[in-house]
């Protein structure tokens, strides 16, 4: 099974750029998207469906702005948009979709880099979705959780650590949080199992501004995180960075899983 997930940076820049017609030549089962940057009614039939999958949609109820949505080989079992909580719904940030045994999320956290008020609704964010992580886990069933995180890790996650240590992304209290998913609730990240060491191939997004992509200068802020059963099947995973749909780079990930 593969899994694709890609922060569009708004579906219709990312189709006008080539999405569509790289799709198809990736060979994958699920690809998760974030930031669509679109409703419903603006997304064209191939945007909506494209050949050889089903697709799925949370959109925000303000326009041009985040959402996410699930492209799926298989048709879904059921499908959960939103997490029942207003705020985070309203912005269309949560897509569930339950395969049997397994269930394949869309997240897109928000980011806090355009002032207070925005850090403290990504901070809220947070404190809400770590009881929902223990919940998802209770559940039984083995999930992929795709997307956009907005957060680095670690020092070795983006090129220039130590002057981002009091930027929205690299805060100390974001980082505690992620380290408190994987160390004291037990998920899994998947490019970091598989490789350990990675710097620069690791990166996931990189600034508009001055040269970052041609310098490099990068973040890994893009995710694939898994419960321990499906991460053990985790073979390989691996940053596309040949052509460019936004200023994210697509990461996937082939399970041995069957879908």
């Amino acid at each position: 099974m593969r899994i694709i997930t890609l922060n569009l940076n708004g579906i219709r820049s990312a189709t006008s750029k080539g999405l569509l017609e790289w799709l198809p030549q990736q060979q994958a089962d699920i690809v998760c998207l974030q930031e669509l940057k679109a409703q419903l009614p603006d997304l064209s039939p191939e945007m909506r469906a494209p050949q050889g999958f089903h697709g799925y949609f949370h959109a925000a109820e303000k326009k041009g702005y985040s959402g996410v949505g699930i492209y799926t080989r298989r048709q879904a079992d059921n499908v959960i948009e939103g997490m029942g909580i207003a705020e985070i719904d309203a912005e269309g940030r949560y897509l569930q979709a339950d395969f049997g045994k397994l269930s394949v999320i869309s997240l897109y956290l928000p980011s806090g880099s355009s002032g207070e008020e925005r850090q403290a609704a990504k901070f809220r964010f947070l404190d809400y979705f770590a009881p929902h992580l223990v919940e998802l886990k209770a559940e039984g069933q083995e999930v992929v959780l795709c997307g956009d995180w907005n957060i680095a890790h670690k020092e070795i996650d983006l090129k220039n650590w130590k002057s981002n240590q009091k930027n929205s992304g690299f805060l100390p209290a974001e980082r505690t949080w992620m380290t408190k998913v994987f160390d004291e609730l037990g998920w899994v990240d998947i490019y970091r199992q598989l490789h350990p060491e990675a710097t620069g191939e690791a990166y996931t997004w990189w600034s508009n501004r001055g040269q970052a992509w041609a310098k490099n200068v990068g973040w890994r802020i893009d995710y694939q995180i898994a419960t321990p059963g499906i991460a053990a099947t985790a073979k390989n995973a691996v940053v596309y960075k040949e052509q460019r749909f936004s200023d994210h780079a697509p990461l996937t990930v082939d399970y041995d899983w069957a879908f």
